[in-house]
């Protein structure tokens, strides 16, 4: 059996992850590069019976699917992948298993994002390394309002930290009510209230129909000139055209990203040039202990699928399917 563990960025795959605990006829190769070009991923992955995909960095499409007949087993990072046509793989009798994290990442890189760009740290260091000493005046938080969009397990966390700050917490989502708001120290407000009173705008939602495009040229044009977004969850829910507008009028006085419509982000995007941008490279589940989980979660899934007993199967209808290709 060939496993082939996808966009190991870091190269840390191999350290990280207990692989000798897989059967001594098991073949790892890991790759570092990055394919977004279908063709090169197919042939690329057309000899393997097991893929592993980092998180949502390559997207599994029917298309692809449908030209990796050896695939037995595809696997993700996390228990969801927005990225993997689910449907295609059941129908193609393809079972897709999931690996959870360990520890708060995306949490810590919030408010990572969020001091960094109110005191400019980022930007101080690099001028401090140049040689100019002392050149921004920075933002407190104390006393500043922080609109949370969605109060899920993230974003609830996010809300304590802030409440730690003395900070005035508000939230809104499609479903929350004030009891949830209220049980993670926030307020519930109507969404255009948040966008016009607060004075970081924190997204922490699921991509979805309803999420896609959710920040977009209206909501951005109710935030203060003084005020900043931060998106870590995915780059579709805010409109990329639209916050590059917002940014490059200074409509808004900036935004720290960690997600984009498309990853990498190509090093000619308009994002690279916008004013008092922070753009990071998709790092909130990036830790030793969440990458040390999902390996762990990896090797488990292919100890089971291999013996006839698969764990964490996102797409179930499959292993009832008469096309589940199963391990031979």
């Amino acid at each position: 059996m060939k496993l082939a563990v996808l966009d190991d960025y870091q190269g840390t795959a191999k350290d990280l992850g207990d692989w000798a605990q897989l059967s001594p006829g098991t073949d790892i190769e890991f790759f570092q590069d990055h394919i977004a070009d279908e063709a090169k991923l197919v042939d690329r992955l057309k000899d393997f019976d097991m893929v592993m995909g980092m998180r949502e960095r390559t997207p599994f499409t029917r298309s692809i699917l449908s030209q990796l007949p050896k695939l037995k087993l595809l696997m993700t990072t996390g228990l969801r992948n927005a990225s993997f046509d689910m449907e295609a793989a059941t129908e193609l009798g393809i079972p897709v298993c999931g690996a959870p994290g360990s520890g708060e990442g995306p949490t810590e890189l919030t408010w990572g994002l969020i001091i960094s760009m109110l005191r400019h740290i980022h930007e101080e260091e690099q001028r401090s390394r140049e040689g100019t000493w002392g050149t921004t005046v920075g933002v407190g938080l104390k006393g500043k309002t922080l609109g949370l969009i969605g109060l899920g397990h993230i974003g609830s966390l996010v809300a304590r930290v802030g409440a730690a700050f003395d900070m005035n917490i508000i939230a809104w989502s499609q479903n929350m009510t004030a009891e949830r708001a209220k049980e993670c120290d926030a307020t519930l407000v109507g969404k255009e209230t948040l966008f016009k009173e607060a004075d970081i705008v924190s997204v922490h939602l699921v991509l979805g129909d309803r999420s896609r495009g959710l920040v977009g040229a209206a909501e951005l044009a109710l935030m203060k000139p003084t005020a900043y977004l931060v998106n870590i969850s995915r780059g579709p829910i805010v409109d990329e055209k639209a916050l590059i507008d917002a940014l490059n009028r200074k409509a808004i006085a900036g935004a720290a990203l960690d997600t984009f419509d498309i990853e990498p982000l190509p090093l000619d995007h308009a994002l690279f040039k916008t004013p008092n941008t922070l753009i990071c490279p998709h790092l909130g589940y990036v830790t030793e202990e969440s990458y040390r989980a999902f390996y762990a979660g990896i090797i488990e899934n292919v100890r089971a699928f291999t013996s006839g007993e698969p764990v964490r199967v996102v797409n179930t209808d499959v292993l009832a399917s008469s096309q589940f290709r199963g391990y031979e």
